[in-house]
């Protein structure tokens, strides 16, 4: 992959960060991951990647991190974001470790810094839906792991709202 800092006609300087993504997915393993290469630098291995956009620019680029530092001129936000994202994989990863109890009901039962999440069958199917704090989704999965991974972005959803 060819180095941009060094090629003329590619902006250095007035890039916008527009997203960070994780582009290991679930459960899937380091070794089986297919990192990029940043397009700026030609950096191997990136798991990050942070999308940014120059408004003279026809291409965004999927940069890594210290590449979207200089390019955007913000040596805050990118490290910032990157780090939220990392966090959300660790609290996910975490999350797939919880044990929880079954119940009377044959329903799943977490009870998780105070809140309490259930996943159960509805009458008559043999798929899942999940309540979390009293509040029932209206999804169905069709097993408990789907479930307990939606069941996961909903608390993260309460939270990021402020309603956890």
């Amino acid at each position: 992959m060819p180095n941009y800092w060094k090629i003329s006609g590619v902006p250095h300087k007035g890039w916008r960060l527009i997203d960070v993504e994780d582009i290991r997915e679930d459960g899937q393993s380091e070794y089986e991951t297919d990192y990029e290469s940043c397009m700026m630098c030609g950096h191997d291995k990136i798991r990050y990647v942070h999308i940014v956009s120059h408004d003279e620019y026809g291409e965004e680029f999927r940069v890594g991190c210290n590449c979207a530092e200089k390019m955007t001129g913000d040596y805050v936000n990118p490290e910032l974001r990157e780090r939220e994202l990392r966090n959300r994989v660790n609290r996910r990863s975490a999350w797939n470790r919880k044990v929880w109890r079954e119940n009377e009901k044959g329903s799943l039962i977490l009870n998780y810094i105070g809140h309490k999440i259930t996943i159960y069958h509805p009458k008559n199917s043999s798929q899942y839906k999940i309540v979390i704090n009293n509040r029932f989704g209206e999804k169905l999965f069709d097993d408990t792991h789907s479930a307990k991974l939606a069941a996961f972005k909903g608390v993260e959803y309460l939270k990021e709202k402020g309603d956890w």
